[in-house]
């Protein structure tokens, strides 16, 4: 494999949901090695491309090449195994409520591996120590705070040393150190693990921190793509009222409704 081809690369992709196109026509591309940020208004399928990288959805149409595989191709042993290759760190945590720290970190290992205990001690201990939680070890879910539970999540997903970590919302409900440690976490373990992220998330200045590009994704198209310091500077309809937060735009302050005069009973 080329490594100077991205490890992601998404041709035309064509999704509808309920009859609501989601995505028309869409390309991307993930580079190897990169922080790549997913952005875009609440509905517009930031999490539904998640699920199309990882094979969990089929398009109606359009190529996703994940390390030179096209996932729509791939038949069901050939999807799991590119899937053990991708590390996943869900908004909520979704940690094992009745499992210790280190028994959630070795849960992947104790399911998709037969290792010696001796072994996954040594692995789970050293991707605590790199989350700066080994001496949490022995504590449970309910013991930790918000930040130390994404940590731990974090530590699970990196335990089989994946290709490609994907996080989902990681930044909601954290506290500023909270959130700090985590933005200082993905910088350093995608560095220092040659790892390829994909971060969907809201809050722009944690994206300005951490990632390397950013898709700006709104009705159905990429809407802008480039760096951080590119976008916020943009001056299309989109980048103005998406990195400026102003309330009214290309997405209206206003749901469609019929007219509000006859709504509320007057002649017209």
């Amino acid at each position: 494999m080329n490594v100077t081809e991205p490890l992601v690369r998404i041709r035309g992709l064509m999704t509808r949901l309920g009859g609501k196109t989601i995505f028309d026509g869409v390309d991307l591309d993930i580079p190897r090695g990169g922080i790549t940020a997913i952005m875009g208004p609440s509905g517009t399928g930031k999490t539904t491309l998640l699920r199309h990288i990882t094979g969990q959805l089929k398009p109606d149409a359009g190529e996703i090449v994940v390390d030179g595989r096209n996932v729509v191709m791939l038949d069901r042993d050939a999807l799991f195994d590119l899937r053990e290759k991708i590390g996943y760190l869900f908004q909520n945590s979704a940690l094992l409520t009745d499992f210790s720290v280190f028994e959630n970190v070795a849960f992947p290992l104790r399911q998709h591996a037969r290792l010696p205990e001796e072994l996954v001690r040594n692995i789970v201990l050293t991707k605590l120590q790199a989350v700066g939680l080994r001496g949490a070890a022995g504590l449970m879910p309910a013991e930790l705070s918000g930040g130390m539970a994404r940590r731990v999540a974090l530590a699970r997903a990196i335990v089989r040393d994946p290709m490609l970590l994907i996080y989902d919302e990681p930044f909601v409900g954290l506290d500023p150190i909270a959130l700090n440690q985590v933005l200082k976490l993905i910088r350093t373990l995608n560095a220092t693990l040659g790892l390829t992220s994909i971060l969907v998330a809201h809050e722009l200045s944690a994206i300005r921190r951490v990632a390397d590009n950013i898709y700006l994704i709104a009705a159905g198209k990429i809407a802008a793509h480039g760096s951080p310091e590119a976008l916020t500077r943009g001056e299309t309809a989109w980048t103005k009222q998406f990195f400026g937060g102003e309330a009214d735009g290309p997405v209206p302050f206003h749901y469609p409704a019929r007219d509000y005069a006859a709504d509320l009973g007057f002649p017209t």
